[in-house]
């Protein structure tokens, strides 16, 4: 029985990068020895065993075979006579197919350390198109070590093409697809995962509709690099440099979907793209059944981020009605990150990323205007049901009138 550190541990720490979750491999040990140990199993499925003590996951080393579509079409085989190479080679990448001893000595038999240091994202072996799941890890890896100068290799890009043609994508459900986007927008460079998606023909796949605002052109004058795809990820890259959460990210992906249904013969202006995006946006959230927070903060920010930028410009009533949409007095967060969107939207344009944008400012001068009106005296007026509504709207509109005249003055 010998145990291995694998994976991520061994690749991170060979980039000098901090090592968070270690994965360990058993090899020569069988279901019997583990539980002899002390060893808890875990599911039914795989050969996986938690520490007696540290709790961290243990695996017997193990072979795998192609038996049906999708992530989980494999069937399994685990036994003392698995060898190390054997395990290490049904794993997605060189630089992930790598195992350290307690001694630290490496076990690199498909050259993880050579592609490590010419910084190459490449295939293990030809069992690489067996699972679906790898377009979008690969993808997710070369956002997440694009900053080290890590791409992709020709011949696994062209692996994953043959994936994203095949079908096979389609078999993968939305909670595994969700996992591995929602992990790729949380990444340093969250725009490479789009763009490497696009390069392999898996994103016209997933999401036809970010595929369809490549090509789309838009007002120069408003937006000097011009394609409405490129601005998506120009838009994307600013919510990652500013450390925007899962919400903001998300909402910044999705907010220009309209654009792609504007008729050839109106570009590049997209009359009311705002409106016409709502069915494709929700469309997304439904396929990968996207948390509920992300679906709501992706649908607000599609309808109203022209608002957001027009701000300055909007009447009381309209600003009012801003606010109420976002029901900024009983979900103030909501609100923020809409405005924070907003703003990645404003810089994710070609030139003007160090822009001012102080309508963030006004519209968090808006949102505390408007929370001032406390209903307590419309209470003792006796106010009350529909009337009490009504009023307070009435005491919010004049607060915002007196907020847009002192910011105006």
């Amino acid at each position: 029985m010998q145990i291995y550190k694998v994976g991520g541990a061994v690749r991170d720490r060979l980039l000098g990068k901090p090592v968070t979750d270690i994965d360990w491999v058993v090899v020569g040990a069988s279901t019997e020895e583990m539980l002899a140990k002390g060893y808890r199993p875990v599911g039914a499925d795989f050969p996986v065993f938690l520490h007696p003590k540290s709790g961290e996951e243990y695996a017997l080393a193990r072979t795998e075979r192609k038996s049906g579509r999708g992530y989980g079409g494999f069937t399994f085989h685990a036994s003392p006579e698995v060898t190390l190479e054997e395990d290490l080679i049904r794993r997605d990448l060189t630089i992930n197919a790598m195992a350290e001893d307690d001694h630290g000595q490496l076990t690199d038999p498909y050259h993880g350390q050579r592609d490590l240091e010419a910084r190459l994202l490449r295939h293990v072996s030809p069992a690489f198109t067996e699972d679906p799941l790898r377009v979008l890890r690969v993808a997710r890896f070369a956002a997440r070590y694009a900053g080290l100068g890590f791409t992709v290799a020709p011949e696994t890009l062209e692996l994953m093409r043959q994936l994203s043609e095949s079908g096979e994508l389609e078999a993968l459900t939305a909670e595994r697809s969700w996992k591995e986007i929602s992990r790729a927008l949380m990444e340093d460079q969250p725009q490479v995962f789009i763009q490497v998606l696009r390069d392999c023909g898996a994103l016209k796949v997933l999401i036809p509709e970010i595929e369809a605002l490549f090509g789309v052109p838009q007002p120069e004058a408003h937006h000097p690099e011009i394609d409405s795809g490129v601005h998506t990820l120009s838009v994307l890259e600013q919510a990652a440099l500013h450390k925007q959460p899962l919400t903001v990210r998300w909402a910044c992906l999705l907010h220009d979907l309209g654009k792609g249904l504007t008729p050839e013969s109106q570009w590049p202006q997209h009359i009311a793209h705002e409106h016409k995006g709502l069915k494709l946006i929700k469309a997304v959230n439904e396929r990968f059944k996207a948390p509920r927070d992300c679906q709501e903060l992706a649908l607000l920010v599609g309808e109203y981020h022209t608002h957001g930028h027009r701000a300055l410009e909007l009447r009381p009533s309209t600003l009012l009605e801003l606010l109420q949409s976002f029901d900024v007095y009983r979900r103030p967060q909501r609100f923020e990150e809409f405005i924070n969107a907003c703003e990645m939207d404003a810089r994710g344009r070609k030139g003007l990323e160090q822009r001012s944008y102080p309508q963030a400012d006004y519209l968090r001068g808006a949102a505390t205007a408007a929370r001032t009106v406390v209903v307590q005296p419309l209470l003792e007026q006796g106010f009350k049901g529909p009337e009490l509504g009504e009023a307070l709207k009435r005491e919010r509109l004049k607060a915002l009138k007196a907020y847009k005249e002192a910011a105006s003055a």
